[in-house]
């Protein structure tokens, strides 16, 4: 079946993924915090950002590659950290390191992740990034650098916009704990979604592995926390200096939205620049990450990366002429999973890349560089 004749876009995905999975899971992909203001805000802002079509280039096959951070890829674009991929889609965190080693672009996995990198590493090749939330205990730190590096994880993500757990309000009355159980409310919500449920009874249910490796704590937490917040801390300067003296490699500071930080972080050894806001799920009173690309562009001779609110092609080459050099998409892949399973990730990497070449050829832009003129 041609997949893009039945889901043309990540929206048609989207929707398929939401029959499939059970409702309280869903509402753990889709909510963010609060009245979710920021979540709207990003889209709205998204939608606002305009280009403009240029004419008589005659016929080219635009160039989607790009250089970043010392390698080539055949895209802008890679797969964001989402934790407890796993309670998404069963097995979640080995299809999309398959579905990036494939594509041969960059694969982050998660601290809260359900898989641990050992078991997950391997999948990618050599396209796999760490996604870390900072834990408190030097030891601890050091060992979970360590895995990561022998695991195949060559780029470290430092993620610094969860300094405490959100409240997540509509995830709450979804009903999940960490780690996640079948009450009977959930297991009928789990009964209606058969293929869901037969891939969890593979796997079991998903926990921290990674975390719970260094605690023997069990206690059911809120949805909105997990054991992972008993052990990490919230970050400072001296921590991302400790860290930079202990990575061999790459290193991604995420969560940064406001240009003051980005111009310190380069004088602090960090390699690039992850301009988020968690996609609205930390915090309802910010701005949208696209609104603050320029003015962090401005700041900051480092390479950018940017998230939040991306739904397709179209928008990826919006950030790209604001001033952003890679671009990540969480949700939309987990979609992809949800909806189809491992085909489905790799067919939302063939969207994207039909709509970049499709609105490229409106643009009249050859290169990603040609972006840049193409803002109003």
């Amino acid at each position: 079946m041609n997949l893009h004749s039945k889901y043309p876009a990540i929206s048609d995905l989207k929707a398929r993924a939401r029959a499939r999975i059970p409702h309280f899971v869903w509402e753990y992909l889709d909510s963010a915090t609060g009245n979710e203001a920021t979540q709207r805000r990003n889209r709205t802002s998204l939608d606002q950002v305009l280009l403009k079509p240029s004419i008589l280039h005659g016929e080219f096959d635009p160039d989607l590659g790009t250089e970043f951070l010392g390698k080539s890829y055949p895209l802008p674009i890679g797969i964001a950290p989402v934790g407890m991929s796993g309670l998404i889609w069963p097995g979640a965190e080995q299809m999309l390191a398959r579905t990036a080693a494939a594509a041969q672009i960059p694969y982050t996995l998660s601290t809260v992740a359900s898989q641990l990198p050992e078991d997950v590493g391997p999948h990618a090749g050599d396209q796999g990034w760490f996604q870390l939330y900072p834990p408190r205990d030097p030891d601890i730190r050091k060992d979970i650098l360590k895995r990561a590096k022998a695991s195949g994880f060559h780029t470290l993500v430092l993620t610094v916009d969860v300094p405490v757990a959100s409240r997540r309000e509509r995830q709450t009355r979804g009903g999940m704990t960490n780690p996640p159980k079948l009450t009977p409310r959930l297991a009928l919500q789990a009964a209606q979604c058969p293929a869901w449920l037969n891939g969890i009874r593979k796997t079991g249910m998903p926990r921290l592995r990674l975390m719970e490796s260094y605690s023997n704590i069990k206690t059911a937490l809120p949805s909105t926390q997990h054991i992972g917040y008993l052990l990490r801390t919230s970050p400072d300067w001296d921590y991302l200096t400790w860290l930079r003296d202990h990575w061999d490699g790459p290193l991604i500071v995420k969560g940064v939205t406001n240009p003051d930080d980005a111009a310190r972080l380069g004088d602090e050894g960090v390699d690039a620049i992850w301009v988020s806001n968690h996609a609205g799920r930390q915090f309802d009173g910010c701005a949208a990450s696209i609104d603050v690309l320029p003015a962090i562009r401005a700041a900051t001779t480092l390479p950018l990366i940017f998230d939040s609110g991306v739904e397709g092609g179209l928008d990826i080459l919006r950030a790209i002429s604001l001033g952003a050099d890679f671009v990540m998409l969480g949700r939309a892949f987990h979609y992809g999973l949800a909806a189809l399973g491992e085909a489905g990730a790799a067919h939302v990497v063939d969207i994207l890349r039909q709509d970049m070449i499709s609105n490229m050829g409106q643009l009249g832009a050859h290169h990603l560089a040609d972006l840049r003129q193409a803002a109003l």
